[in-house]
């Protein structure tokens, strides 16, 4: 008998028991959807972040008071911290604007911004910056001029705004020149933004810039931290800038040798690395639940097979009654459990792409194709069929012809 026909029996017996063979699978497919899922989320979402991560801008690197993402050390540890303030960052700024662009930033969202008769969500972001945050984030002024140093220096009441909100408050009309308010303050606007579109589907045009001292004049300075974001010419020079800035900080806040820092230093890198450990999280969860729903339903596929052995134990005597060897039998039924957990495993691939690049599309994620985990998922597949199917194989194909011809 030759491996074609032993295939054909195979699946021959698999669609004589359509609705069996589909529960059957359902467990495999549940399984592999699961971890398919995930890593193709997963790795969507990375390649987002690895391509598309700039927060801090080109060559740069943040100061603040706490980690800008933290996934892990609770915010607690950091809440005795003491706050850095505006004449902190103004010194800090002095010390190493010699070696690199510093701009001190702080930002309150949430704010609904108003312009005569009309008025946007409230949603838009405020950010009080100085001269040097449009360089560092590389936004462009489209219309108008950007923040300057007097501007700060004499906290006037200026502003750029995004496009976001250029369509929703002037749509035809020209913005330069108008006033603008936002919770009873009055921002003449000065400057209009180039669009930048969204970031893991935030709006980055939904924004209204102004002086960082006309930002504390107008909300205050208790209970405020600011940060100060350090861009350098290249990235080779990063390193040493770090630690130059690092001192510097260091005087400013008026820390002993001994001292521990008590102020964050936040890289585009160290931002990737604690998003990778996440996803990584994640995924090693969903991995685990896969491995249980994988067993379980390998153990389905055992007793669904020992039940077929034991309906078709008078088939199995005819066949060796009429001289089909052990190996036969035992290739047959190995390869309809294969195919059960095959069948299974490809359908969870491809729910699992479908819905992980779903999920993905949610975060604006790039579309992917885990063509490793796939892979690997079919032959856990085929490794679940071989394991669990093994044993009833075995137990077929050493049936005794005569006893088994008896069977009623």
């Amino acid at each position: 008998m030759n491996i074609w026909e032993t295939v054909r029996l195979a699946f021959s017996s698999l669609r004589s028991n359509k609705l069996r063979s589909s529960l059957t699978m359902l467990g495999i497919t549940i399984g592999i959807f699961t971890v398919i899922g995930v890593m193709t989320a997963v790795s969507g979402v990375k390649s987002k972040i690895q391509d598309g991560l700039n927060f801090l801008g080109a060559n740069s690197f943040q100061v603040s008071k706490f980690p800008i993402v933290n996934f892990s050390d609770p915010r607690e540890r950091f809440g005795n911290r003491p706050n850095i303030m505006l004449r902190e960052g103004v010194r800090f700024k002095e010390l190493i604007s010699g070696y690199a662009r510093v701009s001190m930033i702080t930002s309150r969202g949430g704010r609904r911004v108003f312009f005569e008769q009309e008025n946007t969500n409230p949603n838009v972001n405020l950010i009080g910056t100085d001269e040097n945050y449009l360089t560092s984030y590389a936004f462009e002024v489209a219309e108008g001029r950007p923040i300057s140093a007097d501007d700060v220096d004499f906290a006037r009441s200026v502003c750029l705004i995004g496009e976001d909100l250029r369509k929703r408050l002037f749509r035809n009309r020209d913005s330069i020149g108008e006033i603008i308010r936002i919770d009873g303050n009055s921002f003449t606007v000065v400057g209009l933004l180039e669009a930048k579109g969204s970031s893991f589907g935030q709006s980055q045009d939904n924004i209204v810039i102004t002086p960082i001292t006309r930002f504390f004049n107008a909300y205050g300075r208790t209970g405020r931290s600011i940060s100060c974001n350090v861009q350098g010419e290249s990235p080779e020079e990063l390193d040493e800038l770090q630690e130059m800035a690092i001192g510097s900080m260091r005087i400013v806040r008026g820390l002993l040798p001994e001292d521990r820092n008590n102020f964050e230093i936040t890289t585009n890198d160290s931002l990737v690395k604690t998003f990778d450990q996440a996803l990584d999280t994640v995924a090693i969860g969903a991995f685990v639940i896969s491995a249980i729903a994988l067993l379980a339903a390998g153990v389905g596929v055992m007793n669904i097979m020992l039940v077929s052995v034991t309906e078709r134990t008078r088939e199995i005597g005819i066949r060796k009654s009429l001289g089909a060897r052990k190996r036969a039998i035992l290739y047959q039924f190995l390869l309809e459990a294969v195919a059960l957990s095959l069948f299974g495993g490809i359908a969870g691939v491809l729910l699992g792409i479908g819905g992980g690049n779903l999920a993905g599309q949610l975060l604006s994620a790039a579309v992917v194709f885990p063509v490793g985990w796939a892979t690997a998922g079919l032959v856990v597949c085929c490794g679940i069929g071989i394991t669990f199917g093994l044993y009833p194989a075995w137990k077929a194909a050493s049936l005794d012809p005569i006893e088994a011809l008896r069977y009623e």
